[in-house]
């Protein structure tokens, strides 16, 4: 069988990401888990698996240096690469979402100032209704940014919600729901067809 590598997204979909293969049959987590490899096979020699950040897995996977990933739909609507998505697999579950403080200011007319570590789908969201932004990307405690008086709402993806509430801040509005999405490299979907066939089916009975 070909061999298939695959991208996966290190951190918060990591865990399920290698419950979801290892109940496929794929792989065993335990290793991956508990060792700082960045790159391991699979016991047939069918699979090679990599770890990533989320944001590099879409890179990856459109430069065919891996030929499918598994990350969040987020970074897929951040990153706008060129990627098949031909699974979505239910697994981490989150919101994109426009927070702010219950005193969020603004009127739709005048500049706002949004924080974010997502600016191209913030820009897009605030841009398809005519509103004014000022986006200031952050890399993290996005959620200070409106507390501090640095900007008038954030745009981020939330689980729970918790950190919001605990931070004084309450969701406006949610522009997209998130889940893992298996994608693939365009030229692999057609050289390593039945390989890539094989994967999804196998994913999809899970």
């Amino acid at each position: 069988m070909t061999q298939l590598t695959i991208a996966i997204a290190k951190g918060r979909l990591q865990k399920e990401s290698l419950e979801l293969l290892a109940n496929a049959g794929l792989c065993d987590p335990r290793e991956a888990l508990s060792s700082r490899r960045l790159a391991i096979e699979d016991e047939s020699g069918c699979f090679r698996f990599i770890f990533v950040k989320p944001m590099d897995v879409p890179v990856y996977v459109e430069h065919g240096i891996a030929d499918c990933g598994v990350v969040g739909r987020d970074v897929l609507l951040e990153s706008g690469a060129d990627l098949l998505q031909p699974l979505a697999l239910g697994i981490g579950r989150c919101r994109i979402v426009v927070a702010a403080l219950v005193e969020m200011p603004g009127n739709g007319h005048g500049m706002l100032r949004v924080a974010t570590k997502y600016p191209h789908i913030a820009a897009r969201h605030f841009g398809a209704r005519g509103q004014p932004v000022e986006v200031i990307e952050l890399s993290g405690s996005v959620e200070l940014a409106p507390v501090l008086g640095l900007a008038d709402c954030i745009v981020d993806l939330v689980e729970t919600g918790r950190t919001l509430r605990d931070n004084g801040l309450r969701i406006i509005e949610v522009i997209a729901e998130s889940t893992g999405r298996l994608v693939v490299n365009r030229a692999s979907y057609q050289l390593k067809a039945k390989a890539v066939e094989t994967l999804t089916a196998v994913l999809d009975a899970k």
